[in-house]
């Protein structure tokens, strides 16, 4: 008789700290699988508290409270398949990233992770002391070897499993978003899968948390890299994978495998995604924006409304005398278009009121950019108003490109809960209303066609704060600026290597400036959702002071 396994994937949207509704989706998820005939359900890492919960782990009263409802949940699931799920352990005063084994209503055996990443959004270093190596566990008639996340993606790890008598290789995780990341995760497993000789099932949760958003796309390989199952990215679902016994070994059957989708499509998913799992796991039901005709506050409202509904979303005009009148029919447009409420509140006669207060300390100075952030900050003082008083989260829209030079008013534009757009840089903001205009997808709640107008994609842009005001009249074409900023703060390429490629020294060196300089203002810049590896925020960790400047190159 041939030998059968079947393992109950469950990749699902934890909330950090929601430890009992947590153990609730884990308990579910074990329902599914022994109605399937599991002989194990196998759950993301660090799946009862959720994942990341950055410092929170290392209040001891976390992670006792989180290692208690483990212990209840191996108590409450004592019969049907087997249970692997992620927790925190501490154990004589360290603490681990762990990954228990629930059979029979106990602990069988509990795995410690070895390799803490300590790069980019991570800091395990800081937070979990390095386990040990373990070997592998039994199964009924097969023994698992569990790396988990990080130790499968270095050799040690899964070498050392195999070695140690490891059957299947089954990688529990916790990876979040960045563009282009899933090709980097299958590569990095197919290279242990033809390193060991043995199948790999990787699973990987989904949803946002903060700035992070968790993608899915779980997998299983068969020996040689052979992609025998995959699941949907983005979605939670539950998925059963059979294993059969045969001369060579274990081997996954073949599943259903899912149809890929392109970057673009992955960034606004990701983007709608954060907002809404933002707002959800926050408490927040509705939000509101400033709506100013250009493409910025275009693409965040219909990011809100496909993450929300049209009737959870509010968005509101403010126009001053430099409000031109193609930005209202666009705006109107606009809202139409995504069935949004649109209010208009004018700040004309208040930015008057404020100009007048002002004038005795202004007497004989040349107006100048303060003139122009009293409108912006006015503006945010009315929509702080409105959330105040409606409870309504107000979103900011300051797109990744004005983020990394400061264009963006601090207490103004800047102010708001939550940044749809934050690491989105400005030519792809073009590129992804283009997108939105020719795709919908059923997980998106706004409607369909070419919500966005075209005028505002095609228009320039410009802040409208001053006569005839272009944002070109102060900053290089945005063609220009992007690839600047893209070799400066995602590759940290130095000056010297950015000049080398063609662009000019003084325009470079400005943009330098600019970013350094506009430290404290992302300092206190609202999250938004990560789509790449260098996000300001966790992935990019600079000082506020900083008199340090690049001088690669001078001279030459």
């Amino acid at each position: 008789m041939t030998e059968k396994l079947r393992l109950t994937l469950a990749q699902l949207n934890p909330t950090v700290g929601d430890l009992a509704g947590n153990m609730a989706k884990a308990q579910e998820a074990h329902a599914a699988a022994a109605e399937a005939g599991a002989d194990m359900l196998v759950l993301p890492e660090m799946f009862i508290t959720g994942y990341q919960t950055q410092d929170l782990v290392m209040r001891p009263a976390f992670a006792l409270d989180a290692m208690e409802h483990v212990l209840m949940l191996a108590k409450a699931c004592d019969t049907g398949p087997a249970i692997g799920v992620g927790a925190p352990l501490l154990e004589d005063d360290l603490l681990f990233n762990a990954y228990y084994i629930l059979r029979g209503g106990e602990i069988v055996a509990t795995l410690r992770k070895h390799e803490l990443p300590n790069t980019h959004v991570f800091d395990e270093v800081r937070q979990f002391s390095s386990g040990p190596i373990a070997g592998p566990y039994n199964l009924g008639n097969v023994r698992i070897g569990t790396p988990i996340c990080e130790d499968a993606w270095h050799v040690d790890v899964p070498e050392a499993l195999a070695e140690s008598g490891a059957e299947i290789l089954v990688v529990p995780n916790g990876s979040p978003y960045y563009r282009n990341k899933y090709d980097r995760r299958f590569s990095a497993m197919v290279s242990r899968v033809i390193e060991n000789d043995l199948p790999l099932v990787y699973l990987n949760m989904v949803g946002g948390q903060d700035d992070q958003v968790f993608d899915g796309g779980s997998f299983v390989l068969n020996r040689g890299g052979q992609l025998a199952m995959q699941m949907p990215l983005f979605d939670e679902a539950i998925a059963h994978v059979d294993f059969e016994k045969g001369p060579e070994g274990w081997e996954a059957l073949d599943g259903e495998k899912i149809i890929p989708v392109d970057e673009w499509e992955q960034d606004y998913r990701v983007m709608t995604q954060g907002l809404r799992d933002y707002m959800g796991k926050t408490g927040f039901k509705k939000v509101l924006l400033g709506l100013s005709g250009g493409i910025d506050s275009a693409i965040v409202a219909t990011i809100a409304v496909d993450a929300l509904g049209a009737e959870n979303v509010r968005c509101v005009m403010l126009p001053s005398e430099y409000t031109a009148q193609n930005s209202l029919d666009d705006a109107a447009e606009l809202a139409a278009n995504l069935g949004v409420k649109l209010d208009t509140i004018p700040i004309a006669k208040a930015r008057a009121a404020v100009t007048e207060t002002m004038a005795p300390f202004f007497k004989g100075m040349e107006p100048d950019v303060t003139e122009e952030n009293i409108q912006s900050r006015l503006r945010g003082l009315l929509l702080m108003s409105l959330s105040n008083k409606f409870g309504e989260m107000l979103l900011t829209t300051g797109n990744k490109s004005e983020v990394a030079v400061g264009y963006a008013t601090i207490y103004g534009d800047m102010s708001g809960g939550y940044n749809p757009i934050k690491d989105l840089y400005k030519m792809r903001v073009f590129e992804s209303c283009r997108w939105r205009n020719a795709n919908h997808r059923d997980w998106m709640m706004g409607p369909k066609g070419a919500v966005i107008p075209v005028n505002i994609i095609d228009k320039p842009p410009t802040a409208e704060l001053r006569e005839d005001q272009k944002d070109s009249d102060s900053l290089p074409e945005y063609e220009e600026l992007d690839a600047i900023l893209e070799l400066l703060v995602d590759q940290d390429l130095s000056v010297a290597e950015i000049v080398a490629l063609g662009f000019d020294r003084a325009v470079v060196k400005r943009i330098e400036h600019l970013v350094y300089i506009s430290e404290y203002k992302r300092f206190q810049s609202a999250p938004g959702p990560r789509l790449t590896h260098r996000a300001f925020w966790m992935d990019r960790r600079y000082p506020i002071v900083n008199r340090w400047r690049d001088t690669s190159g001078e001279g030459l």
